[in-house]
């Protein structure tokens, strides 16, 4: 029985890091977005999900206040175009993933992520453009039950990130 007077949790700050399997590799591919602020989301969640570059399309800032520590253990690739990027991307043996709904994209929970991959983000407003879209392998979705029809770009993310993860830590030899 639990004396009345201890506490069944405490609040633990900066617990140990979990580690991810070695053999994976995972990039992110984001285009030119509206909002600085998205792009500091994503990179924080990816920071915290332990990528370690992010192909950033054009002049875009990282806000450090938003993004922390992920400012400074990222390496932030600009490009000025997205399609040269994959295509090399792509011949380096990397998966191009697209996050977007499309006529045949992949419920999130039902794709097997691959060990090298490449997560591309679609633009706020416009998704994965038709020139990106025709490159990739596979797209992924996040079912929506209710509106609006689709999740924010940077909220998306940090749930594509985390299935990464989270994959990755069930199944660590897949």
């Amino acid at each position: 029985m639990l004396d009345p007077n201890e506490q069944l949790f405490l609040h633990e700050r900066h617990k140990p890091l979990e580690k991810l399997p070695t053999n994976r590799e995972l990039l992110v591919v984001v285009p030119q977005l509206r909002s600085n602020v998205n792009l500091s989301r994503i990179a924080r969640a990816a920071g915290c999900c332990g990528v370690k570059k992010m192909i950033i399309e054009g002049n875009a800032k990282i806000d450090r206040k938003i993004a922390r520590d992920a400012s400074e253990t990222i390496e932030f690739e600009r490009r000025q175009s997205l399609p040269p990027t994959l295509k090399r991307l792509k011949s380096d043996g990397y998966v191009l993933v697209g996050l977007e709904q499309t006529t045949n994209s992949t419920r999130i929970y039902d794709y097997p992520f691959p060990k090298r991959m490449a997560l591309v983000i679609g633009h706020e407003r416009n998704g994965i453009t038709n020139d990106v879209l025709g490159l990739l392998d596979a797209t992924i979705e996040i079912p929506v039950f209710g509106l609006p029809f689709s999740y924010n770009a940077a909220t998306a993310t940090a749930m594509a990130l985390y299935e990464y993860c989270r994959q990755a830590l069930t199944n660590p030899s897949d």
